[in-house]
């Protein structure tokens, strides 16, 4: 079993910047008036299109642990939230692992709001729900590799608001 405490959230903040406009959102400037080229005897072969390159998050702000990131993967904006724990354990101690993480994601083409998800670090034993702890409210995730989200979509909106409130999350998973 492995326990995982993340640090409170100022998600109010990070949700809104996360929203907020970005630099390259902001209108083009009004390109410079050029004198048209003369044509060319032959017309120029156009290269071949290259698909567009997947979109690197962009971090948007730091809040304490946390940091606010958007990202455009296929054209789609995703907007989340990111922190490493403050402290981890595993048992038994020393056993190897990845560095672990906790999401609060938004994806607007999906219809998707404040989906909290944790990367925990090491695969995770099948059919083995993991749990989160914020104060004195427990909620089941489900697992799958590497990975753990909020069993109950319906909790999300309820765990996203214990966090606000400043309480430490601790995620507790089996290998």
């Amino acid at each position: 079993m492995s326990k995982t405490l993340l640090p409170h959230i100022a998600l109010p903040l990070l949700i809104a910047l996360a929203f907020a406009p970005s630099a390259s959102a902001q209108a083009p400037a009004k390109p410079a008036v050029a004198k048209p080229a003369k044509p060319a005897a032959k017309p120029a072969a156009k290269p071949a299109a290259k698909p567009a390159a997947p979109s690197a998050p962009t971090l948007l702000g730091q809040f304490g642990d946390w940091g606010a990131y958007q990202a455009t993967p296929n054209g789609k904006k995703v907007c989340f939230a990111l922190a490493k724990p403050t402290s981890a354990t595993t048992e038994p101690a020393g056993r190897k692992r990845d560095e672990p993480y906790m999401f609060v994601s938004t994806r607007p083409s999906e219809k998707v709001k404040n989906e909290v998800s944790v990367i925990v670090g090491y695969p995770q034993k099948s059919n083995v729900d993991a749990s989160a702890t914020i104060g004195s409210a427990n909620y089941a995730m489900y697992t799958q590799n590497d990975g753990a989200w909020v069993k109950n979509a319906a909790d999300e909106a309820a765990m996203v608001d214990a966090m606000r409130k400043g309480a430490d999350v601790v995620i507790k998973s089996v290998s």
